[in-house]
């Protein structure tokens, strides 16, 4: 989404022309996108310049947890955080809406990723205005206004991480309604998904259009040039995962990272370590 400009989704697909043209040609395209994401993240760490925030949004069962997995199944989990972010705790309600998600923003070197984020504070709690008096907001203090204040507040937090070498990345996962309903119906009609599947679930599918106009004004008040919003046909969680890596990639990839080299006092020393490692007597072995 280009920063400043309106969005409706209905005019945006949920489905697009796969980037593959069978099963085995999609796993091959995963396989090399996950390696190429490795040798960047080994990059990324040794660099110790940047680090990268990746979000995720979108309705339930939109495909957030299956992205994750396998787009990042090939990154070193030492450099690598991921954060799930639900319902709040009463430690959290009793701190402003950011507290809980900055406090796991990445340090340098390292890939943060949010499974849902800050934004919920404008997507769920707008659904549910009433989820406000949690946040001890009073009555007579709820109205419209709540919501630019709280873009303001993301917009300007992004710009500073930007400043600070947090290079962010947003990604909506696009999802229609039919293909919501049936993956709602495969976790019913398949016990091995049984436990993904809650009833709260289908009572917000009942929020449908309350949702759309909150992630439309969402998105087209939070996707700026330092931190776009991507919008991803996500009916196809191959084809999802595909356009999801390869932005992740291109993002990376505009860095201006190399390993860092050493200074004439530091190779001289491993020149001299060389030397004698080369020239170890076996006699101990």
């Amino acid at each position: 989404m280009r920063a400043g400009k309106k969005v409706k989704l209905k005019e945006w697909p949920t489905r697009e022309e796969p980037y593959y043209q069978s099963e085995d040609e999609y796993r091959q395209i995963l396989v090399e996108h996950t390696q190429k994401l490795s040798a960047q993240q080994n990059l990324l760490y040794a660099s110790n310049q940047y680090s990268l925030l990746l979000i995720f949004q979108g309705m339930d069962a939109a495909g957030k947890d299956g992205a994750i997995t396998h787009v990042m199944s090939g990154i070193n989990p030492e450099g690598c955080d991921v954060f799930s972010f639900k319902q709040p705790s009463a430690e959290e309600l009793e701190h402003d809406f950011l507290w809980r998600t900055t406090r796991h923003l990445p340090e340098r070197g390292h890939i943060g990723i949010f499974n849902r984020s800050y934004y919920e504070e404008v997507l769920v709690v707008r659904v549910h205005p009433e989820l406000l008096r949690n946040e001890g907001n009073l009555d007579e203090l709820i109205d419209e206004t709540i919501w630019d204040g709280r873009y303001r507040s993301i917009v300007d937090l992004e710009k500073h991480l930007y400043r600070s070498e947090t290079r962010i990345i947003k990604f909506f996962l696009h999802l229609s309604k039919d293909e919501q309903r049936k993956r709602f119906l495969a976790r019913i009609d398949e016990p091995e998904k049984n436990w993904k599947f809650n009833i709260a679930d289908v009572q917000e599918r009942s929020f449908w259009n309350a949702y759309r106009k909150a992630y439309e004004a969402c998105l087209s008040a939070t996707s700026t040039k330092q931190a776009p919003w991507y919008i991803v046909p996500a009916d196809d969680k191959e084809n999802a995962r595909v356009i999801v890596s390869q932005i992740i990639l291109d993002t990376l990839k505009k860095l201006r990272m190399s390993y860092p080299e050493p200074d004439d006092t530091h190779r001289k020393e491993l020149l001299s370590i060389r030397e004698l490692l080369a020239n170890e007597s076996h006699d101990d072995e």
